[in-house]
């Protein structure tokens, strides 16, 4: 199972939100520099745009850039890719995959993007039973299971997040299997290395870690990692 260390970013600087909420928050760092830390240890990035999620469009393309040029990281990266420019200028300065969520909804815009890019990725955030729409402010009439079933035809690739238990700590809740040879990405309370046991069990492809990475480090991936 693959594991991609989570990058935040907010007002320029890398930051954890607590499920989501934009105004509980803490602050890490600058995005180059823990890039570059979590360089030695990983060769994939989950880069979040957490201001272009909640305005709507890209607001870090210059720091993406910047990480491509002095780490040379692969990147996958989302927030606010609603638009077909927003997703080309991503590709253009590097990025490997660019992940859409709410935009994926316009069927449209999904076959434009996933016809002309490989490696676009689907974000299904998830609350209960409800995918979690607009920066994860808005609860659709979607379920997990049919959003995905909706989408599997145009990619092969998904993220999917429990937004009630992001940035928690709190541990992973079972998932019973819902999809077959796609990769899958799961997020949301990671916890310790047997959450990550417990995920390779289910057969994901793998998973994302955030406030784990940067405060549960040694319980997630042995005594001897070096924290961030």
């Amino acid at each position: 199972m693959k594991i991609f260390p989570a990058i935040d970013i907010m007002n320029g600087k890398v930051v954890r939100l607590l499920k989501g909420k934009k105004d509980d928050y803490k602050i890490y760092g600058e995005p180059v520099d823990i890039a570059k830390k979590l360089s030695k240890h990983f060769d994939y990035l989950h880069v979040i745009d957490l201001d272009g999620a909640f305005e709507g469009s890209p607001q870090i393309l210059d720091v993406l850039k910047d990480i491509k040029k002095n780490v040379g990281i692969k990147i996958q990266t989302g927030g606010g890719y609603r638009d077909y420019d927003s997703v080309k200028k991503a590709y253009e300065i590097g990025v490997d995959n660019v992940i859409i969520s709410t935009a994926a909804y316009d069927i449209d815009f999904l076959k434009r993007v996933t016809n002309d890019f490989d490696g676009i990725t689907i974000s299904l955030d998830f609350s209960g039973k409800n995918i979690m729409t607009k920066g994860w402010l808005e609860k659709s009439e979607y379920t997990l299971k049919e959003s995905f079933d909706k989408f599997k035809e145009f990619t092969d690739r998904f993220i999917i997040t429990d937004t009630s238990k992001d940035g928690t700590l709190s541990g992973i809740e079972k998932i019973d299997r819902f999809w077959g040879d796609e990769r899958v990405i799961y997020a949301g309370g990671i916890k310790d290395k047997r959450d990550l046991d417990l995920l390779s069990e289910w057969g994901v492809y793998g998973a994302v870690t955030g406030k784990a990475l940067y405060e549960n480090s040694k319980e997630l991936f042995g005594s001897d990692f070096d924290a961030i």
